[in-house]
């Protein structure tokens, strides 16, 4: 295992986050359901059922995995990776790893979402599939998910072990580490089947859009009407996944993919947390209908809409640096670099270049700036009532400011003089002045 991957975290606080993960996560999942779907979005509703009820009263509203829960799942997954291998797309590149890899990918993610969106609304227009199922049923789901995507990690474990893809797998020597962080950085079935884009991009941002219309569509048939908070909230996620499956093919240049290996931390995460927790928002909104008005509704939308744009507009200006060799103009100026040089696991030197101008001049990862304000435009729609569906907004919060110390440590050991330069250039973290 290269050294990057140990510096990940300490042994100590990985067997911490592990722990939490595995004893913490899987309840608060079924919790937030519960609380969404059956407690009116109050926690204090919830507090008071467990106080009363204790832990037999959890366990009680546990819903157990059914057949129905296991076969929407099933036709899911099998649709989307029918999806990634068959429909046609443009070869990409993706950086080299640290042992001197370079993967190879199919560029169908957005016809991929066209497809499965269209498909979706379709199969519900014609009155061949109901969603609402989905949502009648949306405990159960998240209790198979829980499961089955444990078992899908030992799977990936086993294969890092006995069948890895590619050099860049190996084991740290412990168990625990191996199997939380994972074994392969790039871990296929065959050649064509990459793992982590299923995983990742295919199963868990796709589900995002396609429980966002859910929602909706669950809203409408209960009440005769779509709501413009429900609106508003279902369409900016739908911008954001929309501009992420637009930009796909950049984000398999970033830590998720390039850096963290196909372990419980990611692939639990996007099977689990990513349809459980990011869709939350929209999940309290189907019983709690607000009315925002015309011009509320407009104000949050564009100011939504335009943190969208910021956010991919930084994720733009990097990649035609990159693919420039750093000759695309930023901002309608020369952009200002820095040249840095590296040396593989492998003993060869490379070259990077590191951008110091444009939103990449204001700070390091300026980029989780408008992430976090536009999760928090999807969320305002819900208004104040409750605390509770502005949960994915704090943990997208702590997520990117660990993600930022991360990634800042990792390229702190991979450019060493260079890295501590540009940070003399761009001397902030996130937020611009302040961290």
């Amino acid at each position: 295992m290269s050294s990057e991957s140990n510096m990940v975290h300490s042994p100590m606080v990985t067997y911490a986050s592990m722990l939490s993960l595995l004893t913490l996560c899987p309840p608060f999942v079924i919790l937030l359901w519960y609380t969404m779907v059956h407690a009116d979005g109050s926690v204090l509703q919830t507090t008071n059922y467990l106080r009363e009820h204790g832990l037999q009263g959890f366990i009680n509203i546990w819903p157990k995995p059914t057949a129905t829960a296991w076969k929407i799942i099933a036709c899911y997954a099998a649709f989307e990776a029918a999806l990634q291998l068959w429909l046609p797309g443009k070869r990409v590149e993706g950086p080299i790893s640290p042992a001197g890899n370079r993967p190879i990918y199919k560029a169908n993610g957005l016809a991929a979402y066209a497809v499965t969106l269209i498909t979706y609304l379709g199969l519900w227009w014609f009155g061949i599939f109901n969603p609402t199922i989905v949502y009648d049923h949306l405990g159960e789901i998240f209790s198979a998910l829980i499961f089955g995507s444990f078992i899908f990690c030992i799977f990936l474990y086993i294969k890092g072990l006995v069948a890895p893809s590619s050099t860049d797998s190996g084991s740290s020597g412990n168990i625990i580490i191996d199997f939380y962080w994972g074994m392969e950085l790039y871990p296929r079935i065959g050649k064509n089947f990459d793992i982590k884009v299923f995983t990742n991009c295919r199963f868990g941002m796709m589900s995002w859009a396609v429980l966002a219309v859910t929602y909706c569509i669950k809203q409408y048939e209960t009440y005769g009407r779509v709501s413009d908070s429900m609106l508003v909230n279902t369409i900016l996620m739908l911008v954001y996944v929309t501009k992420f499956f637009w930009w796909e093919a950049g984000y398999w240049n970033t830590m998720d993919i390039a850096h963290d290996r196909a372990g419980f931390y990611i692939c639990w995460g996007c099977m689990v947390w990513v349809p459980s927790v990011y869709t939350s928002p929209g999940m309290y909104l189907v019983n709690h209908p607000v009315n925002l008005g015309v011009q509320l509704a407009l104000y949050i939308l564009v100011a939504g809409i335009l943190c969208i744009y910021i956010n991919y507009d930084c994720d733009r200006q990097r990649q035609e640096f990159r693919r420039t060799n750093g000759k695309a103009l930023v901002w309608g100026k020369a952009p200002s670099k820095i040249h840095a040089s590296y040396t593989t696991t492998s003993g060869e030197t490379k070259s990077s270049l590191l951008l110091t101008s444009g939103w990449w001049g204001l700070s390091r990862h300026f980029h989780y700036v408008p992430e976090i304000s536009a999760a928090f435009f999807w969320t305002l729609p819900a208004l104040f009532n409750h605390f509770l569906p502005y949960f994915y907004v704090v943990f997208l919060t702590i997520l990117l400011f660990d993600r930022a110390k991360r990634d800042d440590d990792r390229c702190r050991s991979k450019y060493g003089k260079y890295w501590k330069l540009y940070c003399e250039k761009v001397p902030y973290r996130i937020i611009p002045g302040i961290y």
